[in-house]
């Protein structure tokens, strides 16, 4: 038996996204920690057999006291665990959780880097000194941790390029995997889906929808500009967004736009699997992503996708193939793509198709979880 410490910023982000991992170690009989603030998902966490351990840290807080606390709270969290591998999640908990395990005299510390994060969308002075900062700390993490996990092909490049870890620590594994089963067109049948149409007055109407948390650089700007072109020679199609504001973040949106304009904004939702469902476009014009859970829901429930061109969503989307890939902010191409699917009810079925066979052969959950076990034997 092996303990293993998985450790993160947000119970939530180790429940949604880790939960088949921590459940396959334990049902091998190792021991999970799950390593984070208090939340609404601690129970839920301990409900997968894991046994919760919290500590406290200012997720938004760019003050360096601040900042020296976190990794003083994780490393007396982490302590007396007897952890033999530290998995870690996230920029913070990645450069923190690294500094607190090498002090805790951990045997394995693995990082996992899902994306750079929004101070890579713009060249502001601001979000290029917190880039320069949070590299410099990369770099020297780096040093004390055995691996890093990456999920697309763009970040480790980069991260190679800057010098900032060395190839041999580098292992590729695309996304968290998406369970097939429980994303699928099967459990939907005709009158199924009319019934959750009515409950939100869709009937006959073309749904477009797209998920995302509601900050300006998941392209919320051209998603509604989009809808607003469209929606004068298309009335029949109904724009949809959901997801909650994330006040904490510089690139939140106002409640005030989101509820302007063209696009039905359905705030955060639980029934995401029922609304991909019933929708017939999926639409995501992000700037920069690890790799997109949204995505992958939409691909395994046989959406074609319209998405941009950019780190994480190409790994998704072949173009011409399963979706559409368009240029970053490009709202003039972002209307043609989606009109081109509006208008042409087969190539919809066909796109559809190829999503669910490509989510199918490489990102489905049973084969992403097989890979992070063999990559945590190799360091028994």
């Amino acid at each position: 038996m092996k303990i293993f410490g998985f450790l993160s910023h947000l119970d939530i982000n180790l429940y949604l996204f880790r939960a088949p991992i921590m459940k396959e170690l334990i049902s091998r009989g190792h021991k999970v920690y799950a390593i984070c603030p208090q939340g609404d998902k601690n129970e839920a966490l301990r409900a997968l057999g894991c046994e919760v351990i919290n500590y406290d840290i200012e997720r938004k807080s760019l003050n360096p006291f601040a900042e020296l606390q976190a990794i003083e709270n994780i490393y007396k969290a982490i302590k007396d665990l007897n952890i033999d591998i530290l998995h870690t999640f996230t920029a913070k908990p990645n450069i923190y959780g690294t500094f607190a395990g090498k002090r805790a005299k951990i045997p394995v510390i693995l990082n996992l880097v899902e994306g750079l994060g929004s101070f890579y969308t713009k060249e502001s002075f601001k979000y290029k000194l917190v880039r320069f900062v949070m590299e410099r700390l990369y770099k020297r993490a780096f040093k004390f941790s055995n691996g890093t996990v990456f999920v697309n092909q763009d970040d480790p490049k980069y991260m190679l390029e800057k010098g900032l870890i060395k190839e041999n620590q580098i292992k590729i594994i695309k996304s968290v995997g998406i369970d097939t089963d429980k994303f699928s067109m099967a459990h939907y049948n005709e009158q199924k889906l009319l019934d959750i149409r009515k409950t939100l007055h869709l009937e006959d109407k073309i749904v477009v929808l797209m998920v995302a948390r509601a900050i300006w650089d998941k392209g919320i700007r051209e998603y509604y500009q989009a809808a607003e072109i469209l929606k004068k020679s298309h009335p029949n199609v109904v724009f949809i967004l959901v997801g909650g504001t994330d006040e904490g973040n510089t690139s939140c949106v106002s409640e005030a736009y989101l509820k302007s304009g063209a696009v039905l904004w359905l705030e955060y939702r639980d029934d995401i699997v029922d609304l991909t469902a019933i929708s017939d476009i999926y639409v995501l014009p992000s700037y920069k992503e690890g790799l997109p859970v949204t995505l992958l829901e939409a691909s395994a429930m046989a959406k074609p996708i319209v998405t941009t061109d950019t780190t994480g969503c190409r790994d998704v989307v072949d173009d011409g193939i399963n979706g559409f890939l368009v240029p970053i902010k490009d709202t003039d191409i972002l209307v043609s793509k989606i009109k081109t699917l509006i208008k042409t009810p087969q190539l919809r079925e066909e796109m559809g198709k190829a999503s669910r066979i490509k989510v199918i052969e490489e990102f489905e959950v049973t084969k992403v979880v097989n890979q992070y076990m063999e990559y945590y034997e190799t360091f028994f």
